[in-house]
């Protein structure tokens, strides 16, 4: 029997699953990555106490609320992440753009979140079948955005962190996710009632793999940001929100996707060296060496 991670990969190799558009015969995404954590990881109550105390799910807390009559411990819990990356072909086109995102990249916003679900439902189920209960956070009529103390809106499971602590990224200036095949990304998760061999997680700090935490005094994603929502500070999750919803939201349902309202952008995601992959993998390679030879 294949491994879910197999099954996760063999999916998505199925252009009728993983399409640019439906019909088209382009994939929307490159081959997934997956990372597995455990439920009971500290990592979890970390997040919750960090993000909301009041309302940040824990994989406890998900599952929970999937299953309220035969709810489980942390500790018989594991966490399924993936990471999907966009193609170097979507990724070329997007990079183009300065102020307002291209049709691919359009295109990959809203019917790749649709793929993107549609896996999600397809993990869940696939587990069923092998009497295994899982759930998918994100999908939970109770998934919801709230306003966190620290950071101002949040949701209450977030896939970003989840695919963090899954060993699959770390986080950039602009909030993105960094992981090995860039930030140029999206990321979906399960929770399910089984325990599978974890990922290790190949970083201590939060943002390991942002060239500024190197000692390299990157300001790509700030420069690519239309909206100027990115500086110094980091991420004002405000200004980026007025942008896509005053500016780019309405260009994309009037001039790209006949009249359908995608909350697209993207910028920052590309013409950066994270765009494809960890970009201080090759200094902490060289520091590695240079500390084996000392």
């Amino acid at each position: 029997m294949p491994t879910i991670a197999e099954e996760i990969v063999a999916w998505m190799a199925d252009r009728a699953n993983n399409a640019l558009f439906p019909g088209a015969g382009l994939p929307a995404f490159d081959t997934p990555l997956i990372g597995v954590a455990a439920g009971a990881d500290p990592i979890f109550d970390f997040l919750r106490h960090d993000i909301g105390p009041q309302f940040y799910w824990t994989p406890e807390d998900a599952f929970a609320r999937a299953f309220p009559d035969d709810p489980a411990p942390a500790g018989d819990l594991s966490v399924i992440a993936w990471v999907l990356p966009q193609t170097a072909a979507t990724r070329a086109d997007h990079r183009a753009c300065r102020d307002l995102p291209s049709l691919a990249w359009s295109r990959v916003r809203h019917y790749g979140e649709m793929l993107n679900e549609a896996l999600r439902r397809h993990v869940v189920d696939g587990l069923a079948g092998r009497g295994v209960p899982a759930v998918a956070p994100t999908l939970l009529p109770a998934w919801d955005r709230r306003d966190s103390p620290r950071y101002g809106f949040a949701s209450n499971w977030s896939e970003r962190h989840t695919a963090y602590a899954c060993g699959l990224g770390t986080f950039g200036l602009s909030d993105g996710l960094i992981t090995p095949a860039g930030k140029a990304v999206r990321v979906g998760s399960v929770v399910a009632r089984c325990a599978l061999p974890v990922t290790k997680r190949p970083y201590t700090r939060h943002d390991a793999w942002c060239l500024r935490a190197v000692g390299t005094p990157c300001k790509a994603c700030i420069r690519r940001c239309p909206a100027g929502a990115i500086s110094e500070a980091g991420h004002d999750k405000v200004k980026c929100m007025h942008y896509i919803r005053g500016v780019t939201g309405p260009y994309v349902a009037r001039e790209q996707m006949d009249g359908i309202a995608v909350n697209s952008c993207g910028l920052c995601q590309v013409g950066t060296p994270c765009e494809a992959g960890d970009p201080t993998r090759r200094k902490r390679q060289k520091a590695a060496a240079t500390d084996a030879g000392a």
